[in-house]
């Protein structure tokens, strides 16, 4: 069992490796950069503050802060990271792609293309989605709540954290209707299956923006909304696809099946009779 697994492991570690090697590389490009992409993503949050002392002379004094001596620092390296796993997704998902080519068909080996360029360009979707949507009205409920009685400093590290959070899952829940259009192409899902599935999606999806989100309700619905339209897009993409067979149809395959399997007993049972005859008749 283990000799048939070797090549996997051996073509899984390849994939891995390029990868890896990969990201490093764009690591180091994007700590090059680390200060405009450190701008980018603060704003936002100064966008907030900046709100708040309007409205609240406690909140004037807002400031983000650090509470690290290499604060700065590990922010950078946090920053760097983030972006370059972005910057490196379109070789990741074409490792991903190479590595289960090999079980595909020829047709589908040419989706190569449309599922790394489709798959890059809904991750960055989601990204600036929650950029200029989400954020804002999370940010401006979260930090202008409170500010009459508290002078509001963020911790850098803090925020950096929370906000590649949020970043990374609008990102992979945008992805939705990419991995459900390639699921379809290899047929392992129809959109029966998925307009069964819904009332249980629309439960993980909530509890996924819970946990991906700030708690406030409005930045949860802001995350939920989308990924309920996005799974029924994802519906329209697989019936497109991969339509289920109509119900008259399986109905008839069923019927068949069990006339078959009828007809097979009802001939080993004959077959049997006369076998049975047969050794009587010849004692």
């Amino acid at each position: 069992m283990f000799d048939e697994l070797r090549p996997h492991l051996v073509e899984l570690r390849k994939r891995l490796a390029i990868s890896a090697a990969s990201l490093i590389v764009m690591f180091f490009v994007m700590f090059y950069f680390h200060e405009p992409i450190l701008t980018w993503m603060v704003q936002p949050l100064n966008d907030a503050l900046t709100e708040v002392g309007k409205v609240s002379v406690n909140a004037a004094n807002g400031m983000i802060t650090t509470s690290q001596v290499g604060g700065a620092f590990f922010v950078a390296l946090k920053v760097s990271f983030f972006a370059a796993i972005v910057g490196a997704l379109p070789i990741i998902l074409s490792q991903i792609w190479l590595f289960i080519a090999p079980g595909l068909y020829a047709h589908e080996k040419k989706m190569i293309i449309p599922f790394i360029v489709g798959g890059t360009v809904m991750f960055l979707v989601g990204v600036l989605f929650a950029y200029y949507i989400v954020t804002p009205f999370g940010f401006d409920f979260l930090i202008t709540f409170g500010s009459f009685k508290f002078t509001p400093l963020i911790n850098i590290e803090d925020y950096v954290g929370f906000f590649t959070k949020i970043m990374f899952g609008f990102g992979l829940a945008f992805e939705l209707p990419v991995f459900a259009y390639f699921l379809a192409l290899l047929g392992l899902v129809d959109d029966r299956q998925m307009t069964a599935f819904f009332k249980y999606a629309i439960i993980i999806i909530f509890i996924v923006a819970a946990l991906l989100t700030p708690p406030d309700v409005l930045t949860q619905l802001l995350m939920a909304g989308p990924l309920v339209i996005l799974y029924l897009l994802s519906i329209l993409i697989v019936k497109m696809v991969n339509p289920a067979p109509p119900l008259e149809e399986e109905d008839e395959d069923e019927e068949e099946e069990e006339e078959n399997e009828s007809g097979l007993s009802v001939t080993h049972h004959d077959e049997y009779d006369e076998l049975t005859y047969k050794k009587d008749k010849d004692e």
